[in-house]
């Protein structure tokens, strides 16, 4: 539980700071399609670290807290792969990073099936 809720307001920290500095510092720097790849990964990292804090939330009221545990590694895992590529890709260019991103995508539907079965 703990651990979950540590993670998930880290990675909130981070999403924010982000999405200020994307906000603030990249607006002018960044093609519009940059941009758009940059605030995509802002969004999905948001809603996964609340997902995050969610699943910190629920581990402690289930008895399947193992499952949820996991579950929130593999949302984890999304961020850093999901939206860590599509910072890198929009801040460097490289379209070649964007290979990454379905493996992110993947580990966040993991996570989501995990959850799914932890609370039946």
């Amino acid at each position: 539980m703990t651990t979950l809720l540590l993670l998930g307001a880290v990675m909130m920290f981070l999403a924010v700071a982000l999405g200020a500095f994307g906000a603030h510092a990249l607006k002018k720097k960044l093609s519009e399609d940059m941009m758009k790849i940059f605030q995509t990964g802002i969004q999905y990292h948001i809603a996964h670290a609340l997902g995050l804090l969610l699943l910190g939330l629920i581990s402690a009221q289930t008895e399947s807290a193992s499952l949820i545990v996991l579950a929130g590694w593999f949302l984890f895992a999304g961020i850093i792969l999901f939206s860590g590529s599509l910072y890198a890709l929009s801040l460097t260019g490289i379209r070649k990073l964007g290979a990454i991103t379905p493996l992110g995508g993947v580990a966040f539907l993991i996570g989501w099936v995990i959850t799914a079965i932890a609370v039946i």
